[in-house]
């Protein structure tokens, strides 16, 4: 069925729609036009524009996870170092490997990044419109009742977030325009760096039916591998697909929210999330082991992501959490206590510490996936916060 085309109270689509409004009265009156900001490369941009002499060199901002300079994971790379093969989450040794000699890399300053992307976020709040951060370096933004669902006036209001940014941090962003965030998620990816997509609600189907299905937000390796194995491997193949048949492979909530993205229709109201209870990021490893430092380099970049969260939050933690699944699919937690604004170095060690003794306890323990949690989450407040994430 097309995007378009008017739905019955029988038809499964409606009742998937219902799982989103709870009544014919929320149906939004205008048009929904939803704007995604995709800030590139934002640690390694920060960085060069910070040091002009990077520019035109592979660079690459990593999170240690050692005592080495080979131990840890490429947090950020820029274009260039991208053309090498380097990407986000790739062990600093591969990448080395990969790159020339006069490839910089350089430690992270996830303080400073979270500081700069709060600035950024309390400028987008001045075009007043329904805001929400989605992390560090992206953001999501109704823009439906400041355009009056005109795209053309979107696209201007796009150009006008974009060149702030440019003029205020001298940094490029990637935007996406379109009918809800899941499409304009995609539209902001779909051109980069520094690109500006717009796609209509005519344009739905030619936008999305060739897109590979890994692009649909929300589906990952295992999503992507039990598509393949029914040969949907396009957002348009999976489009055809009937939602008994998606229910059946993935359960009704994920079904739903399948059949209604890859048709372009999935619709959510953009509001900022509330204050966090705890945050948490949890990885598949690369292979099952219990080697410590293979461990940590995928245990380094969660940490990394979660703190970097936590910190654009403007939130401390009191409790770092370890957790670890095994590949008897037993899932075991390990807590510590940390002081109010701990550095991304301290929470490594932390961690390093409770894996250590963690695989002390079984010789024979291997590690499936793992992640980290913070809890005790306090908003950060007064003069506190201008070194509560400082090196201590």
């Amino acid at each position: 069925m097309a995007p378009e085309q008017s739905l019955s109270y029988a038809s499964p689509l409606c009742n998937a729609w219902r799982l989103l409004y709870r009544s014919e009265e929320d149906f939004p009156e205008l048009p929904r036009i939803v704007l995604f900001l995709d800030l590139d490369y934002f640690f390694a941009q920060i960085e060069e524009v910070e040091n002009p002499e990077l520019r035109g060199k592979p660079l690459c901002v990593c999170v240690f996870s050692g005592r080495t300079s080979d131990s840890g994971v490429v947090s950020s790379a820029n274009y260039v170092a991208r053309r090498f093969g380097v990407k986000a989450g790739m062990p600093i040794k591969a990448a080395k490997k990969l790159l020339p000699e006069e490839a910089v890399i350089l430690p992270v300053r996830l303080e400073h990044y979270a500081n700069i992307s709060r600035q950024i976020m309390d400028n987008l709040k001045k075009f007043n419109t329904p805001l929400r951060v989605e992390s560090v370096d992206e953001a999501v933004m109704d823009v439906t009742q400041a355009v009056g669902s005109d795209y053309a006036k979107a696209e201007k209001f796009a150009k006008e977030v974009k060149e702030m940014i440019r003029a205020n941090f001298g940094l490029t962003c990637s935007v996406g325009i379109g009918p809800n965030r899941v499409v304009a998620k995609m539209a902001a990816d779909y051109s980069k760096p520094d690109g500006l997509t717009v796609v209509k609600p005519e344009n739905l189907e030619e936008f999305l039916s060739d897109l590979p299905v890994k692009n649909l937000p929300g589906i990952g390796a295992k999503t992507e591998s039990i598509l393949a194995e029914h040969q949907i491997k396009t957002v348009g193949d999976l489009s055809r697909q009937s939602l008994e048949k998606l229910e059946e492979l993935f359960g009704p909530k994920k079904a739903q929210y399948l059949y209604l993205a890859s048709r372009g229709i999935y619709d959510e109201v953009i509001e900022e999330r509330p204050p966090p209870k705890q945050l948490s990021k949890i990885v598949t490893l690369k292979r099952n082991t219990r080697e410590v430092e293979e461990v940590m380099e995928t245990l380094a970049a969660a940490a990394s992501q979660a703190y970097t969260r936590l910190a654009s939050a403007k939130f401390f933690a009191s409790k770092i959490g370890l957790i670890a699944i095994t590949t008897r699919l037993e899932t075991i937690t390990r807590q510590a206590d940390i002081r109010f604004g701990a550095s991304l170095d301290e929470v490594l060690r932390t961690l390093r510490i409770l894996l250590t003794k963690l695989l002390e306890t079984d010789e024979k323990m291997m590690l499936r996936r793992v992640g980290v949690r913070f809890t005790g989450l306090k908003p950060v407040s007064g003069q506190t916060s201008l070194n509560i994430f400082s090196e201590g």
